[in-house]
């Protein structure tokens, strides 16, 4: 689950991080009034607030909106009113939102800072240490991809180990790998200490801080953050999910999201329904060596229901992009006769007007079968996988003559 980044900065606060004073804003007159609360001499930062990176050097789609991007450096009040005037409501275009873009809906108000220098920090579960892992780079307000890319030596890795957590040699560590000299290395260690103790406690999967800035004072100061939290560990924090912006989301994956369906939207055009997060990965790999491409990541589970199954089928069949539809189940709790009834359910409901090739396997196959056969549905059935996608891209490109 994400969230903006003046939420973020709200849980970091509550862990004792020392962040910037600001506050969101939903129309520019709330925006005025934050600014006057920041005291009137200035400078403020207004920051488009939207589930995508890259706002700094993003572009509105209104023309009217200006092209200053997202990020936008105000000297006085009335700056701040009239810059969040021009991005609230309008279309922001970044290099992690897609062609579509994001409506801005709400804008940060932040209290400006001198600023020396600009750096990058994250953390987040490395997979393959199976640890905690700090990323730091003395490349920041850039993309970290880039600079792995370019100039890998700029960024400090550093695992931490959770018998022992996060320890003095590990923040200083990264302070001198960040080139801090002096208080700005027990600014840089305290900060890290405290990042530590909220990503724990918060249960995150990612907490990203680009840019993190050293002030002329000396200050180390996160002036951006991006936390991302483990859905499993949700249930332990109330007070997180309450934050959870929909309007961020799509709306389609919202609606499986109530359903337990572990649904993602794709560009493609071969829906698919599988049963297990492995099997749906190679299923859209399959897809794609024979030629299409597929339109969503859609895992229904080990324990569905048949009314989750029809859910399931009516959400691949909202998408105007499914030309065809791969159901593949390997069932072993799941029963292939829950899943061929919940098809049968569905198609029937929504008259189903695309080619449907369905390959079962496992737990009461030979009913699921049966079910399907005995429908009256023009369903294609598949021996196996490979059988399966070869006979729904032939399908789609048939239908497409």
């Amino acid at each position: 689950m994400n969230i903006h980044e003046y939420q973020a900065k709200q849980i970091l606060k509550k862990y004792g991080v020392p962040v910037l004073d600001g506050g969101v804003a939903f129309t520019p007159a709330e925006a005025e009034q934050v600014a006057h609360r920041l005291g009137g001499a200035g400078p403020y930062v207004v920051k488009a607030q939207i589930h995508a990176g890259g706002r700094g050097k993003g572009k509105f789609k209104e023309s009217e909106a200006g092209d200053k991007g997202g990020v936008r450096v105000c000297k006085s009040v009335s700056d701040v009113k009239e810059n969040a005037g021009q991005m609230l409501g309008k279309t922001l275009v970044t290099i992690q939102s897609g062609a579509a873009g994001k409506v801005v809906k709400r804008v940060y108000v932040e209290a400006g800072c001198k600023i020396v220098r600009e750096l990058y920090l994250s953390m987040l579960v490395d997979r393959g240490s199976s640890r905690v892992t700090i990323m730091a780079s003395t490349e920041g307000g850039v993309n970290i991809e880039d600079v792995a890319h370019k100039t890998p030596e700029k960024i400090v890795l550093l695992p931490i180990d959770p018998a022992t957590g996060l320890q003095g040699f590990h923040t200083r560590k990264i302070a001198y790998g960040l080139g801090l000299q002096g208080n700005q290395v027990k600014s840089c260690a305290k900060l890290l200490s405290t990042l530590y103790e909220a990503f724990n406690k918060s249960d995150c999967s990612m907490l990203e801080i680009n840019p993190l800035v050293v002030t002329e004072a000396g200050d180390v100061l996160p002036l951006d953050a991006k936390m991302n939290f483990d859905s499993n560990a949700l249930y332990r924090h109330p007070d997180i999910v309450e934050l959870r912006d929909l309007d961020e989301e799509d709306p389609t994956e919202v609606e499986a999201s109530k359903a337990d369906l572990n649904y993602v939207k794709l560009d493609g055009s071969i829906g698919c329904m599988v049963n297990g997060a492995g099997l749906a990965m190679a299923t859209m790999d399959i897809i794609k060596l024979y030629g299409s491409e597929p339109a969503n990541f859609l895992d229904v589970g080990g324990g569905a229901t048949k009314e989750r199954v029809t859910t399931a089928f009516k959400i691949i069949l909202s998408d105007p992009n499914v030309k065809g539809i791969l159901v593949n189940i390997f069932g072993g709790i799941m029963r292939c006769d829950v899943i061929a009834e919940g098809v049968v359910a569905a198609a029937k409901t929504m008259s189903l007007k695309v080619p449907l090739v369905v390959r079962l396997e496992g737990t009461n196959v030979e009913l699921g079968k049966k079910i399907m056969k005995e429908s009256g549905l023009a369903i294609i059935p598949a021996d196996n996988l490979a059988d399966a996608a070869e006979k729904v891209v032939k399908a789609v490109k048939g239908a497409g003559k």
